[in-house]
């Protein structure tokens, strides 16, 4: 028995196209286009006519909008700027400018201390050592002014203590003032500067450092260093009070020298100042220094003691 295979649908006329059905092809309708014999740009090539440009979205070529003609990079820089911000963008600008501000401070103040990070281990203790060092001077300092007070509040006689106590305090100020000569231990240093290139400030650095050490009396060359002394430089050389130095410099230094010399060798301190302008620095230790260098004793002009 023979099966019998479906028959197929038959197509109705109208679902054909109309170039199939035999009818005219009207120019508005969908066919038409791909039986157009003009080019694609919509311009006309045929014998006598000329070739334009298709018109724009408008409806013709000359109405085209202003965005049209710019290019990528004039619209991208058109959409950035002028920017636009809003008010959450705002704020998190302000608080991206404080962070980074911050950060910035505290690199400057990492910066600051990086001399001592970068410090070798015994240099480190070092500076420690002289740390404790000026401690205790100063505590010894004010143990003897209380004993001091001790012995003029229990001393029978206390007329004569005292006046024991204001002639010692009278040649403790002589040295001081320069009106004395000194001597006791302490470090000669001498600066050997061939090349000229140490100047008045490095030296006021050196007895700037010296007097925090505890130094005790300071005699530079000839002059005594005091209270009032001040440097300067004239005609390629160093003055101090107004009088002239010679190379090489010789500080003589009254103090404990356990606590002047490593104070002259801590990292970034005299020794490597004065080595980078290529001067040569020796600090000897002596039981016995002398000071002879005195100043004269100015009397004030017009500042009177207030004490009765």
């Amino acid at each position: 028995m023979a099966l019998r295979r479906p028959l197929p649908k038959a197509v109705l006329p109208e679902a054909l196209p109309p170039q199939a059905q035999g009818r005219p092809v009207a120019a508005d309708t969908p066919g038409a286009r791909a039986e157009d014999p003009r080019p694609a740009d919509g311009s006309r090539s045929g014998a006598g006519e000329r070739v334009g440009p298709a018109p724009g979205p408008g409806g013709s070529g000359g109405n085209r909008r202003p965005e049209d003609a710019l290019t990528g990079r004039q619209r991208l820089v058109k959409g950035v700027w002028p920017p636009r911000l809003t008010r959450a963008q705002l704020i998190v600008a302000l608080l991206l400018f404080g962070l980074g501000l911050g950060l910035a401070i505290q690199v400057r103040s990492t910066n600051e201390s990086s001399v001592l990070r970068g410090a070798r281990q015994e240099d480190l203790v070092r500076i420690l050592d002289e740390l404790d060092s000026r401690t205790q001077r100063l505590q010894d300092e004010k143990r003897r002014l209380e004993n001091q007070r001790t012995e003029l509040e229990n001393s029978s006689d206390q007329a004569e203590e005292a006046r024991k106590q204001t002639l010692q305090k009278e040649q403790q100020l002589g040295v001081l003032a320069g009106t004395v000569a000194a001597q006791g231990p302490g470090i000669t240093i001498t600066i050997d500067d061939s090349r000229g290139s140490v100047e008045s400030d490095m030296l006021l650095d050196t007895v700037q450092e010296l007097r925090a050490a505890g130094a005790e009396a300071i005699q530079i060359g000839k002059v005594r260093v005091v209270a009032g002394t001040y440097f300067s430089d004239s005609g390629g050389a160093i003055r101090i009070d107004g009088r002239k130095v010679t190379r090489p410099y010789v500080v003589k230094v009254i103090g404990k020298p356990e606590d002047l010399e490593p104070a002259l060798n801590i990292p970034g301190g005299v020794v490597q100042s004065l080595e980078k302008e290529q001067a040569t620095v020796s600090v000897q230790r002596d039981k016995k220094i002398v000071v002879d260098a005195l100043r004269s004793a100015k009397r004030p002009d017009y500042a009177r003691s207030s004490s009765r």
